[in-house]
């Protein structure tokens, strides 16, 4: 289903983006056909693993030393607080917005509250998120979006921004790819850095593992982790003409043209005859069955199957190798779960961490 050419793009606010003039290119996110393969394949260059490597390590590496010094400088600090400032630079760089105004971090909490609202015009509430969020987009495109963009068009830089700006994208086109790559690129890492890190904090064993382990050891055990938590547990697709699908046993079910599709993530990564025996538990290294990758469906499949891979397993692993490298440290709170049910989506917050400040 994911693979196919036989279906688009459905669901994550698609039906907004819809209403937008056809003057207007759309988001990679809510493109499909000819035109989003040719995007994917002319971007595809910012995220392969070499150049994770070789030009975001260095980023990684600084901003998670910097919040862990403001953990063992205060003795306690939120940990989502502390993923999220990671998630947001690695993603500014990858796409670009280095020339930022202060006061980024604010900008983004805003744009992605913990509990949003359903904009309208038929309700007071409705109005009132309706008017937050275009203030929000305001806010970031000025203070963020702005300032790469004119930086970029006097200088182009080696980054997506400067290849969208070549591409001859309208300032407003630019805003929705950032903020598509934005909510890809920060919100999700900074959820799967929590999950990955209170599976270490509350499994024994398995923080052993991975404290033991080389960096492909812990990649396994990262792997794993999200194929059990994956940040977004659910897919939607449309049929663009009849499609035939496997049934059960001989059986094969045919999906009709316009038909809506929900592809369960969090289930499919369960299934035993996908991952093996006992799927709900945590084996590094597990041997996945009919060519299954080792996070099952986590980052998707086919077109839309997430670009930023290597960002998100690398970042989180520089951060978590070097967290539970800190002497003292402990989790004071665990955190508290919530769920975005349109995706299937889980937020941990309010988990508090402390460590031994030196006397």
């Amino acid at each position: 289903m994911l693979r196919s050419t036989a279906t688009v793009q459905a669901g994550l606010g698609i039906e907004t983006v819809e209403k937008m003039p056809s003057r207007i290119r759309r988001p990679v996110l809510y493109r499909d056909g000819p035109e989003h393969r040719e995007h994917r394949r002319q971007t595809a260059r910012f995220f392969t693993p070499r150049r994770v490597d070789q030009h975001y390590r260095d980023v990684m590496v600084r901003v998670t030393q910097a919040q862990l010094d403001r953990l063992t400088a205060a003795g306690r600090a939120p940990l989502s607080d502390l993923t999220f400032t990671l998630a947001i630079e690695v993603a500014c760089a990858v796409i670009g917005l280095t020339d930022s105004r202060p006061g980024i971090k604010q900008r983004l909490e805003r744009f992605f509250p913990e509990k949003f609202g359903k904009p309208g015009l038929t309700s007071f509430h409705g109005i009132y998120w309706m008017v937050r969020q275009n203030i929000n987009w305001l806010r970031f495109y000025l203070g963020d979006v702005r300032p790469a963009v004119r930086a970029r068009r006097r200088e182009r830089r080696d980054d997506l921004i400067s290849h969208l700006i070549d591409e001859g994208c309208s300032d407003q086109e630019i805003l929705g790819e950032c903020l598509t790559f934005a909510a890809a690129g920060m919100v999700t890492t900074r959820e799967f850095i929590s999950a990955a890190a209170w599976h270490l904090f509350s499994d024994e064993a398995l923080l052993t593992h991975y404290r033991a382990a080389d960096e492909g050891g812990r990649l396994a055990v990262l792997n794993e982790i999200l194929r059990v938590e994956p940040v977004i547990g659910r897919l939607q697709r449309r049929a663009t003409e009849p499609l035939d699908l496997p049934g059960e046993g001989d059986e094969t079910l045919t999906v009709q043209t316009g038909d809506r599709i929900d592809i369960l993530i969090d289930g499919t990564n369960l299934d035993e005859r996908a991952v093996g025996p006992v799927p709900p538990r945590i084996r590094p290294g597990r041997a996945m069955k009919d060519g299954a990758g080792s996070p099952g469906l986590s980052f998707g499949d086919g077109p839309h199957k997430c670009p930023g891979v290597h960002v998100a397993l690398q970042e989180t692993d520089i951060f978590l190798s070097r967290l539970f490298a800190t002497p003292g440290l402990r989790m004071a709170t665990p955190p508290t779960v919530g769920f975005i049910e349109g995706i299937g989506s889980y937020e941990l917050r309010h988990c508090v961490l402390e460590v031994d400040t030196a006397p």
